[in-house]
């Protein structure tokens, strides 16, 4: 194992990890004007490393100089106060452009993504991972899901290979992930864990108990407030605010997020747009949520808001989240719209609202 400076950065951390989305113009292009403000917001709101162009940043939708030039503005928009993170995919050649296009932009590390479509053995898995930890300088966190799940034994030899820091999981397999790290324990390795569930907040409690508590928050995206009251309540073990925002919030949005494919990006990106930030509509494959969903979606920020207040931790937030407390305030916290229509939020109308 390396003693990396990106490990050592994460290790002890005050706030949720911050995937961006990332954000394109009426046209589709990229839009990187809004994506530095989007970027940036997240880091003054209290992220603790932004993990650029992965999961819910599209990076399956994006061409390499499209990913290069996100990654460099993320580099430059954190300016060394909290480490970038770059994602890194498909084949095993493909995988080491990408890492080190993400090594000329600057990132400190990459979340290696699951091979494409292929599913690969365990001796293939380890191969492939080791050539990209070789491949550049940079740090690698592996991510284990769909077909890249790994035995408690691959996990061991991944742990030795120098470069590779850590460890996410957004399988959800409690029994697998416990014995994975029983079994690098056992090894005498400490990489670094992560809860990569698409809406982590919901696990967290689940995962602590087998000693993960780095978690990756989509929540952070469009109400870094909120998250981050959940962040502080598990770190400090007050599980009454941890279990309200848990039954007023998180569960009811995981059931939102279950009435669509793709929802855990797009109808991520309808909630940066309800903030005031048009940072556009996803890329196909992928589709926009339903009206309906968004105009719920609202709802569900203003009760995870007023949960915040009663408890007396207020909800004050970025001015993003500010602005998302406003658009929020039109719709009804039962789920009904408002006057103003929070589907409003998705196109034209909502166009250029916070760049």
């Amino acid at each position: 194992m390396t003693s990396a400076p990106l490990a050592a950065r994460l290790t002890h951390v005050s706030g949720p990890l911050f995937f961006p989305v990332t954000a394109y113009g009426p046209d589709g292009s990229l839009d990187l004007d809004t994506f530095r403000v989007h970027v940036r917001q997240g880091i003054e709101a209290g992220a603790a490393a932004v993990f650029a162009c992965c999961g819910t940043g599209e990076f399956h939708a994006l061409t390499p100089q499209e990913f290069r030039d996100c990654v460099t503005a993320a580099v430059e928009e954190s300016a060394g106060r909290v480490p970038v993170v770059a994602g890194a995919g498909y084949g095993t050649a493909l995988a080491v452009q990408y890492a080190r296009l993400a090594e000329e932009a600057g990132a400190d590390g990459l979340l290696a993504m699951p091979p494409y479509l292929v599913v690969p053995d365990q001796a293939g898995l380890l191969s492939h991972y080791t050539e990209l930890a070789g491949a550049t300088s940079l740090d690698v966190i592996v991510y284990q899901r769909d077909n890249a799940v790994l035995t408690p034994e691959t996990a061991v030899a991944l742990a030795r290979v120098d470069g590779i820091i850590g460890f996410k999981d957004g399988l959800g397999d409690l029994d697998l992930m416990q014995r994975i790290v029983s079994a690098v324990r056992s090894a005498g390795l400490a990489p670094l864990y992560f809860n990569g569930l698409p809406t982590a907040e919901l696990t967290g409690l689940a995962y602590r108990g087998i000693g993960i508590t780095l978690y990756s928050s989509a929540v952070f995206c469009f109400a870094p407030d909120i998250a981050l009251a959940f962040h502080r309540a598990l770190e400090s073990g007050d599980d009454a605010l941890a279990n309200r925002l848990l039954d007023g919030f998180f569960v009811p949005l995981v059931e939102l997020r279950n009435q669509g494919r793709g929802y855990a990006v797009s109808l991520v990106k309808a909630g940066v747009r309800l903030g005031g930030l048009d940072v556009g509509e996803v890329r196909p494959p992928l589709t926009e949520p339903d009206d309906d969903h968004v105009k719920q979606l609202a709802a569900l920020i203003e009760r995870g808001r007023a949960l915040l207040a009663a408890d007396g931790t207020g909800g004050g937030g970025s001015g993003a989240a500010e602005r998302a407390a406003g658009v929020a305030g039109a719709v009804d916290v039962s789920g009904a719209a408002g006057t103003s229509g929070a589907g409003g939020a998705r196109g034209a109308s909502a166009r250029g609202a916070g760049v």
